[in-house]
């Protein structure tokens, strides 16, 4: 992305998507008083986080007796009735969906290939779902201290080892294979990157055609596999990242609030939710709802417009998608590919 003279001034800036992930997959229910656990309780916390300000809903579920579910039956009722209680929000289900563990001491697992091309049958369909890219390391644990984890499921030395060795598998056949499967059930992939060379084969999906729609990015700085908590990796991500995608950071525990403080002084977008972290940056416990009004209060002090559910379908672009690989390029405000024999850097044509 191209930072101008006055690319840091609110008035310049695109209005502020707020990501929530209130469900908190990896945490058991008495891990803290703010997960919700019946279908009730999960639908209400997604009206409690949009009134708050958030317009993008992170989407797990849960089954009632407080585990993770792996059943789309719970997923398609959970997305039906959240269509009829935040109407304007963008949902996004998280592409692992068996991230949490059934119980105290059984390994996290993610789904094999089949059952995770399911995520594109998801009847209603949500308007995204997340997409890593090449398999990697996914070890949660490497950042946790011991704080952050005092008094929850994750001090468990058998949940914390399954965590610490858990793998992110998105090999190219997978990841080809899903995209295409979502796009044609009219399913946005939201790509989630956690360094620069997830970033460059997107790039080169587009470039090839497998992939001409929107860029909806999140920079994933949880460590372990992942980017970590430099910013100065930030800042060369959002410079590599094209100038037509949206990017939002997000990261885990207390370096949530100055991670998305940065962000959203340079337009970018933000996550936050229990899913991410159960502080504030105090170290004090902060619910969903309590993070978001804290973005919000945040942009205010910067004097950045928070977007409405109609201004994040816009962002976001929702339900476009484009006919060519040049026309992506172009939109996107990349590069177009080389022509034969062509030298040089390959420029647009003036009109």
């Amino acid at each position: 992305m191209h930072f101008l003279d006055d690319s840091l001034l609110p008035e310049n800036q695109e209005k502020l998507v707020i990501q929530v992930a209130p469900y908190g997959p990896q945490w058991l229910p008495g891990d803290s008083d703010d997960i919700p656990v019946s279908m009730d309780d999960q639908v209400q916390k997604a009206v409690d986080c949009y009134n708050a300000g958030a317009t993008v809903l992170h989407v797990h579920v849960r089954e009632a007796d407080g585990k993770g579910s792996k059943r789309l039956s719970m997923f398609n009722e959970m997305l039906a009735r959240l269509r009829e209680a935040v109407p304007r929000m963008v949902l996004q289900v998280g592409g692992s969906i068996s991230f949490a563990p059934e119980g105290d001491t059984q390994a996290a697992k993610w789904l094999n290939d089949d059952t995770r091309h399911m995520l594109a049958e998801l009847d209603p369909r949500p308007d995204q779902v997340t997409v890593a890219i090449n398999t990697s390391q996914m070890n949660v644990m490497e950042l946790m201290t011991e704080a952050d984890v005092a008094g929850t499921s994750l001090t468990n030395p058998m949940l914390q080892a399954a965590y610490r060795d858990m793998i992110v598998p998105s090999n190219p056949s997978w990841h080809v294979e899903h995209i295409r499967r979502l796009v044609a059930n009219g399913i946005q992939p939201h790509f989630m990157l956690g360094n620069l060379t997830q970033l460059e084969t997107v790039e080169r999906l587009i470039r090839k055609g497998a992939y001409t729609g929107p860029l909806i990015l999140n920079y994933v700085a949880i460590g372990g596999g992942a980017a970590g908590l430099h910013p100065a990796d930030m800042i060369e991500f959002a410079r590599r990242t094209p100038d037509g995608a949206v990017l939002t950071v997000e990261t885990l525990n207390r370096n949530v609030a100055p991670m998305c403080t940065m962000a959203i002084a340079m337009g970018l977008h933000v996550r936050v939710g229990i899913e991410d972290t159960l502080f504030g940056p105090d170290g004090e416990r902060a619910t969903s709802v309590q993070q978001v009004e804290q973005m919000v209060r945040i942009a205010r002090e910067l004097n950045r417009e928070v977007a409405s559910g109609d201004d994040a379908h816009r962002i976001y672009q929702i339900g476009s998608h484009w006919s060519s690989t040049d026309e992506a390029l172009e939109r996107l405000g990349m590069a177009p590919n080389r022509r034969p024999a062509q030298r040089g850097v390959p420029l647009r044509k003036a009109a």
